[in-house]
Protein backbone atom coordinates (compact mmCIF):
# COMPACT_ATOMS: atom_id res chain seq x y z
CA UNK A 1 0.00 0.00 0.00
CA UNK A 2 1.59 2.96 -1.08
CA UNK A 3 -0.58 5.70 0.48
CA UNK A 4 -2.76 6.45 3.40
CA UNK A 5 -5.94 6.97 3.25
CA UNK A 6 -8.90 8.73 5.53
CA UNK A 7 -11.09 7.33 7.17
CA UNK A 8 -15.06 8.11 8.11
CA UNK A 9 -16.69 5.73 10.65
CA UNK A 10 -20.23 6.06 10.71
CA UNK A 11 -21.75 4.58 14.06
CA UNK A 12 -18.18 5.25 15.84
CA UNK A 13 -19.76 4.73 19.35
CA UNK A 14 -21.22 1.51 18.40
CA UNK A 15 -20.23 -1.63 19.47
CA UNK A 16 -19.12 -2.50 15.35
CA UNK A 17 -17.70 1.03 15.28
CA UNK A 18 -15.61 0.74 18.41
CA UNK A 19 -14.22 -2.64 16.98
CA UNK A 20 -13.30 -1.27 13.15
CA UNK A 21 -10.91 1.71 15.33
CA UNK A 22 -9.63 -1.98 16.45
CA UNK A 23 -9.15 -3.58 13.98
CA UNK A 24 -7.48 -0.79 11.59
CA UNK A 25 -4.65 -0.38 14.61
CA UNK A 26 -4.23 -4.31 14.79
CA UNK A 27 -4.00 -4.82 11.12
CA UNK A 28 -1.60 -1.92 10.60
CA UNK A 29 -3.90 -0.25 8.03
CA UNK A 30 -2.48 2.66 5.87
CA UNK A 31 -4.87 5.09 8.24
CA UNK A 32 -4.54 8.90 7.03
CA UNK A 33 -7.19 10.97 8.42
CA UNK A 34 -10.09 9.75 10.74
CA UNK A 35 -13.32 11.44 11.16
CA UNK A 36 -15.92 9.15 13.72
CA UNK A 37 -19.39 10.34 13.08
CA UNK A 38 -22.39 9.34 15.08
CA UNK A 39 -25.93 10.72 16.79
CA UNK A 40 -25.46 14.31 18.70
CA UNK A 41 -25.54 12.11 21.77
CA UNK A 42 -22.24 11.40 21.44
CA UNK A 43 -21.19 14.06 19.51
CA UNK A 44 -17.45 15.81 21.59
CA UNK A 45 -16.78 12.23 22.74
CA UNK A 46 -13.20 10.85 21.86
CA UNK A 47 -12.23 7.80 20.37
CA UNK A 48 -8.64 6.49 20.20
CA UNK A 49 -6.57 5.14 17.29
CA UNK A 50 -3.59 4.17 15.95
CA UNK A 51 -2.03 6.83 18.41
CA UNK A 52 -3.72 9.27 18.22
CA UNK A 53 -7.39 10.89 19.11
CA UNK A 54 -10.19 11.88 17.44
CA UNK A 55 -13.83 13.43 18.65
CA UNK A 56 -16.54 12.40 17.38
CA UNK A 57 -18.81 15.08 15.07
CA UNK A 58 -22.25 14.96 14.71
CA UNK A 59 -23.93 12.86 11.91
CA UNK A 60 -25.18 15.43 9.03
CA UNK A 61 -25.67 15.68 5.46
CA UNK A 62 -22.82 18.51 5.59
CA UNK A 63 -20.38 15.85 7.43
CA UNK A 64 -18.51 14.57 4.34
CA UNK A 65 -18.34 17.99 2.40
CA UNK A 66 -14.35 18.65 1.79
CA UNK A 67 -13.23 16.35 4.30
CA UNK A 68 -11.28 14.26 1.59
CA UNK A 69 -12.72 11.27 2.87
CA UNK A 70 -11.24 7.93 0.60
CA UNK A 71 -13.30 5.22 2.62
CA UNK A 72 -16.48 5.46 4.82
CA UNK A 73 -17.15 2.92 7.06
CA UNK A 74 -21.34 3.10 8.04
CA UNK A 75 -22.06 0.43 10.83
CA UNK A 76 -25.59 2.84 12.31
CA UNK A 77 -28.27 0.80 11.12
CA UNK A 78 -30.21 0.71 7.73
CA UNK A 79 -31.63 4.18 8.00
CA UNK A 80 -28.65 6.01 8.88
CA UNK A 81 -27.35 4.48 5.79
CA UNK A 82 -30.10 5.06 3.44
CA UNK A 83 -30.41 8.83 4.24
CA UNK A 84 -26.67 9.60 4.36
CA UNK A 85 -24.71 6.98 2.44
CA UNK A 86 -25.18 9.06 -0.43
CA UNK A 87 -23.74 12.04 0.62
CA UNK A 88 -20.56 10.05 1.54
CA UNK A 89 -20.19 8.51 -2.22
CA UNK A 90 -20.88 12.42 -3.64
CA UNK A 91 -17.86 13.76 -1.87
CA UNK A 92 -15.88 10.93 -3.40
CA UNK A 93 -15.45 8.15 -0.77
CA UNK A 94 -16.54 4.73 -1.11
CA UNK A 95 -18.97 3.54 1.31
CA UNK A 96 -18.65 -0.06 3.03
CA UNK A 97 -22.10 -0.58 4.48
CA UNK A 98 -22.41 -2.76 7.65
CA UNK A 99 -26.47 -2.57 7.29
CA UNK A 100 -29.00 -4.47 5.70
CA UNK A 101 -30.17 -1.42 3.34
CA UNK A 102 -28.21 -1.81 0.37
CA UNK A 103 -27.43 -5.65 0.58
CA UNK A 104 -29.91 -6.98 -1.92
CA UNK A 105 -29.44 -4.10 -4.29
CA UNK A 106 -28.33 -5.99 -7.54
CA UNK A 107 -25.96 -2.94 -8.05
CA UNK A 108 -24.25 -3.55 -5.05
CA UNK A 109 -22.16 -5.87 -4.51
CA UNK A 110 -21.98 -8.23 -1.52
CA UNK A 111 -18.59 -9.06 -0.48
CA UNK A 112 -16.80 -11.66 2.08
CA UNK A 113 -13.38 -10.91 0.65
CA UNK A 114 -12.19 -14.20 1.04
CA UNK A 115 -15.42 -16.04 -0.92
CA UNK A 116 -15.95 -13.58 -3.97
CA UNK A 117 -13.26 -10.37 -3.80
CA UNK A 118 -13.77 -10.31 -7.63
CA UNK A 119 -17.19 -8.47 -6.76
CA UNK A 120 -15.88 -5.96 -5.28
CA UNK A 121 -14.82 -4.08 -8.54
CA UNK A 122 -18.12 -3.65 -9.03
CA UNK A 123 -18.09 -1.06 -6.23
CA UNK A 124 -17.83 2.02 -8.89
CA UNK A 125 -21.73 1.16 -10.30
CA UNK A 126 -22.73 2.79 -7.14
CA UNK A 127 -19.96 3.69 -5.12
CA UNK A 128 -21.18 1.07 -2.26
CA UNK A 129 -19.77 -2.32 -1.23
CA UNK A 130 -22.18 -4.02 1.70
CA UNK A 131 -21.06 -5.96 4.47
CA UNK A 132 -23.12 -9.08 4.43
CA UNK A 133 -25.19 -10.47 8.15
CA UNK A 134 -22.85 -11.67 10.88
CA UNK A 135 -24.30 -14.75 10.05
CA UNK A 136 -23.70 -15.42 6.53
CA UNK A 137 -20.63 -14.31 6.28
CA UNK A 138 -19.14 -16.82 9.05
CA UNK A 139 -21.43 -19.60 6.95
CA UNK A 140 -19.96 -19.00 3.75
CA UNK A 141 -16.61 -18.82 4.79
CA UNK A 142 -17.16 -22.84 6.23
CA UNK A 143 -19.17 -23.40 2.83
CA UNK A 144 -17.24 -22.02 -0.36
CA UNK A 145 -14.23 -24.64 0.17
CA UNK A 146 -16.79 -27.19 0.54
CA UNK A 147 -18.45 -26.03 -2.95
CA UNK A 148 -15.19 -25.77 -4.12
CA UNK A 149 -14.45 -29.16 -3.16
CA UNK A 150 -17.16 -31.05 -4.85
CA UNK A 151 -18.12 -28.97 -7.56
CA UNK A 152 -21.05 -27.46 -5.67
CA UNK A 153 -23.95 -27.42 -2.56
CA UNK A 154 -27.37 -28.52 -3.57
CA UNK A 155 -28.98 -27.58 0.02
CA UNK A 156 -28.02 -25.90 3.31
CA UNK A 157 -29.59 -26.65 6.69
CA UNK A 158 -28.56 -24.44 9.50
CA UNK A 159 -29.88 -23.65 12.63
CA UNK A 160 -27.88 -20.43 14.47
CA UNK A 161 -27.36 -19.46 18.32
CA UNK A 162 -27.03 -16.26 18.39
CA UNK A 163 -25.15 -14.05 21.21
CA UNK A 164 -25.99 -10.93 22.59
CA UNK A 165 -23.93 -8.73 20.56
CA UNK A 166 -25.75 -9.43 17.90
CA UNK A 167 -28.73 -6.81 19.54
CA UNK A 168 -25.35 -4.25 20.08
CA UNK A 169 -24.43 -3.08 23.46
CA UNK A 170 -27.73 -3.12 24.90
CA UNK A 171 -28.32 -6.52 23.94
CA UNK A 172 -25.19 -6.93 25.83
CA UNK A 173 -26.20 -5.18 29.02
CA UNK A 174 -29.44 -6.58 29.11
CA UNK A 175 -28.12 -10.18 29.79
CA UNK A 176 -25.57 -9.02 32.28
CA UNK A 177 -28.69 -6.65 34.09
CA UNK A 178 -30.40 -9.88 34.56
CA UNK A 179 -28.47 -12.51 35.38
CA UNK A 180 -27.68 -9.76 38.09
CA UNK A 181 -31.11 -9.21 39.25
CA UNK A 182 -30.97 -13.66 39.20
CA UNK A 183 -28.60 -13.92 41.71
CA UNK A 184 -30.11 -11.26 43.19
CA UNK A 185 -33.25 -13.06 43.46
CA UNK A 186 -35.13 -10.19 41.71
CA UNK A 187 -35.26 -11.66 38.06
CA UNK A 188 -39.13 -11.62 37.76
CA UNK A 189 -38.67 -7.92 38.10
CA UNK A 190 -35.75 -7.44 35.60
CA UNK A 191 -37.23 -5.57 32.16
CA UNK A 192 -36.49 -6.42 28.97
CA UNK A 193 -36.37 -4.12 26.07
CA UNK A 194 -33.36 -5.45 23.75
CA UNK A 195 -35.00 -8.91 23.11
CA UNK A 196 -38.66 -9.69 23.07
CA UNK A 197 -38.65 -12.02 26.39
CA UNK A 198 -36.30 -12.63 28.90
CA UNK A 199 -32.80 -13.86 27.69
CA UNK A 200 -31.40 -14.84 30.92
CA UNK A 201 -31.58 -18.72 31.20
CA UNK A 202 -33.45 -18.66 28.02
CA UNK A 203 -33.23 -18.98 24.06
CA UNK A 204 -35.61 -17.02 22.19
CA UNK A 205 -36.22 -18.55 18.50
CA UNK A 206 -37.33 -15.57 17.20
CA UNK A 207 -34.61 -12.61 15.86
CA UNK A 208 -35.75 -9.88 13.74
CA UNK A 209 -39.70 -9.30 11.93
CA UNK A 210 -41.56 -12.08 10.84
CA UNK A 211 -41.78 -12.60 7.38
CA UNK A 212 -44.28 -14.35 5.02
CA UNK A 213 -43.80 -18.83 5.15
CA UNK A 214 -43.33 -18.48 8.81
CA UNK A 215 -39.46 -17.18 8.55
CA UNK A 216 -37.86 -14.39 10.15
CA UNK A 217 -36.07 -11.62 8.52
CA UNK A 218 -32.79 -13.02 10.01
CA UNK A 219 -33.43 -16.36 8.54
CA UNK A 220 -34.41 -15.03 5.27
CA UNK A 221 -31.06 -12.93 4.96
CA UNK A 222 -29.30 -15.98 5.12
CA UNK A 223 -31.05 -17.45 2.64
CA UNK A 224 -30.91 -14.69 0.25
CA UNK A 225 -27.21 -13.49 0.81
CA UNK A 226 -25.71 -16.55 0.85
CA UNK A 227 -26.76 -17.27 -2.87
CA UNK A 228 -25.83 -13.67 -3.60
CA UNK A 229 -22.28 -13.80 -2.34
CA UNK A 230 -21.56 -17.27 -3.70
CA UNK A 231 -23.43 -16.77 -7.17
CA UNK A 232 -25.08 -19.90 -6.97
CA UNK A 233 -28.89 -21.66 -6.42
CA UNK A 234 -28.40 -23.20 -3.60
CA UNK A 235 -31.64 -24.13 -1.23
CA UNK A 236 -30.99 -22.58 2.15
CA UNK A 237 -33.43 -22.89 5.41
CA UNK A 238 -32.18 -21.44 8.28
CA UNK A 239 -33.84 -21.10 12.17
CA UNK A 240 -32.18 -18.17 13.95
CA UNK A 241 -31.77 -18.64 17.79
CA UNK A 242 -31.02 -15.95 20.51
CA UNK A 243 -28.68 -17.39 23.29
CA UNK A 244 -27.63 -16.36 26.47
CA UNK A 245 -23.79 -15.72 25.33
CA UNK A 246 -22.15 -12.60 24.99
CA UNK A 247 -20.10 -12.44 22.25
CA UNK A 248 -19.63 -14.80 19.26
CA UNK A 249 -22.24 -16.85 17.38
CA UNK A 250 -22.40 -20.70 16.63
CA UNK A 251 -24.15 -22.63 13.79
CA UNK A 252 -25.04 -25.69 13.56
CA UNK A 253 -25.15 -26.15 9.68
CA UNK A 254 -26.25 -29.47 7.61
CA UNK A 255 -24.84 -29.44 4.07
CA UNK A 256 -26.57 -31.81 1.18
CA UNK A 257 -24.56 -32.39 -1.77
CA UNK A 258 -25.81 -34.09 -5.42
CA UNK A 259 -26.79 -36.98 -5.28
CA UNK A 260 -24.02 -38.99 -6.72
CA UNK A 261 -21.32 -37.18 -4.10
CA UNK A 262 -19.80 -39.63 -1.50
CA UNK A 263 -18.97 -37.28 1.62
CA UNK A 264 -15.01 -38.01 2.78
CA UNK A 265 -14.56 -36.37 6.24
CA UNK A 266 -10.68 -36.15 5.71
CA UNK A 267 -11.03 -34.36 2.43
CA UNK A 268 -13.24 -31.76 3.99
CA UNK A 269 -11.14 -31.43 6.98
CA UNK A 270 -8.22 -30.78 4.69
CA UNK A 271 -10.21 -28.56 2.03
CA UNK A 272 -11.46 -25.95 5.25
CA UNK A 273 -8.59 -26.37 7.01
CA UNK A 274 -6.45 -24.52 3.92
CA UNK A 275 -9.03 -22.12 3.31
CA UNK A 276 -8.24 -18.33 4.67
CA UNK A 277 -8.89 -17.56 7.73
CA UNK A 278 -10.82 -20.56 8.78
CA UNK A 279 -9.18 -23.09 11.36
CA UNK A 280 -10.26 -27.04 11.98
CA UNK A 281 -11.15 -27.73 16.15
CA UNK A 282 -12.40 -31.07 15.50
CA UNK A 283 -11.30 -33.64 17.94
CA UNK A 284 -14.62 -35.28 19.91
CA UNK A 285 -12.82 -37.85 21.54
CA UNK A 286 -10.57 -34.56 23.36
CA UNK A 287 -13.28 -32.50 23.85
CA UNK A 288 -12.00 -30.26 21.11
CA UNK A 289 -14.42 -28.18 19.13
CA UNK A 290 -14.96 -24.66 18.53
CA UNK A 291 -17.01 -22.47 21.38
CA UNK A 292 -18.11 -19.11 21.02
CA UNK A 293 -15.68 -18.31 24.41
CA UNK A 294 -12.94 -20.15 21.69
CA UNK A 295 -13.83 -17.23 18.88
CA UNK A 296 -14.16 -14.55 21.22
CA UNK A 297 -11.76 -11.46 20.11
CA UNK A 298 -10.22 -12.93 17.21
CA UNK A 299 -10.59 -12.91 13.41
CA UNK A 300 -10.94 -16.78 12.76
CA UNK A 301 -14.24 -18.96 11.71
CA UNK A 302 -13.76 -21.93 13.55
CA UNK A 303 -15.03 -25.19 12.56
CA UNK A 304 -15.96 -28.60 14.44
CA UNK A 305 -17.98 -31.54 14.65
CA UNK A 306 -17.28 -31.98 11.12
CA UNK A 307 -18.96 -35.99 10.57
CA UNK A 308 -20.74 -37.33 7.64
CA UNK A 309 -25.20 -37.86 8.06
CA UNK A 310 -25.66 -41.56 9.54
CA UNK A 311 -28.15 -42.21 6.49
CA UNK A 312 -27.15 -40.43 3.52
CA UNK A 313 -23.16 -40.37 2.06
CA UNK A 314 -24.14 -36.89 0.15
CA UNK A 315 -24.65 -35.10 3.57
CA UNK A 316 -22.24 -33.66 5.71
CA UNK A 317 -22.99 -31.99 9.10
CA UNK A 318 -20.25 -29.48 10.78
CA UNK A 319 -20.54 -26.75 14.11
CA UNK A 320 -19.15 -23.04 12.80
CA UNK A 321 -18.11 -20.28 15.22
CA UNK A 322 -16.98 -16.93 14.96
CA UNK A 323 -16.86 -13.36 16.52
CA UNK A 324 -19.88 -11.76 14.70
CA UNK A 325 -18.92 -8.30 15.70
CA UNK A 326 -15.14 -8.65 14.40
CA UNK A 327 -15.64 -11.53 11.36
CA UNK A 328 -18.91 -10.57 11.16
CA UNK A 329 -19.08 -7.21 11.06
CA UNK A 330 -15.84 -5.11 11.34
CA UNK A 331 -13.32 -7.63 10.35
CA UNK A 332 -15.01 -8.30 7.24
CA UNK A 333 -15.80 -4.48 6.82
CA UNK A 334 -12.18 -3.78 6.51
CA UNK A 335 -11.14 -6.99 4.65
CA UNK A 336 -13.19 -5.29 2.10
CA UNK A 337 -11.38 -1.91 2.37
CA UNK A 338 -8.01 -4.16 1.78
CA UNK A 339 -8.94 -5.36 -1.16
CA UNK A 340 -10.15 -2.21 -1.85
CA UNK A 341 -6.88 -0.66 -2.09
CA UNK A 342 -5.32 -3.96 -3.75
CA UNK A 343 -7.75 -3.03 -6.41
CA UNK A 344 -6.92 0.65 -6.09
CA UNK A 345 -3.51 0.71 -6.56
CA UNK A 346 -3.23 -2.12 -9.06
Amino acid sequence: MSRKYNIAVVGASGAVGEEIFRILEERNFPVGEILPLASASSAGEEIECCGRRFKIEELTVESFEGRDIDIAFFSAGGGVSAQYARYAVEAGAVVIDNTSHFRMNPEVPLVVPEVNPEDIRLWRETGIIANPNCSTIQMVLALKPLYDLYGGIKRVDVATYQATSGAGKKGMEELVMQMKDFFAFKLDESEHEAFLHQIALNVIPHIDTPQPGGYTREEMKMVNETNKIMHAEIAVSATCVRVPVLRSHSEAVTVTFADDVEVDVEKCRLALSEFPDVEVMDDLEHGIYPMPITATDTDITFVGRIRRDLFAPNILHMWVVADQIRVGAATNAVRIAEKWIEEEEV
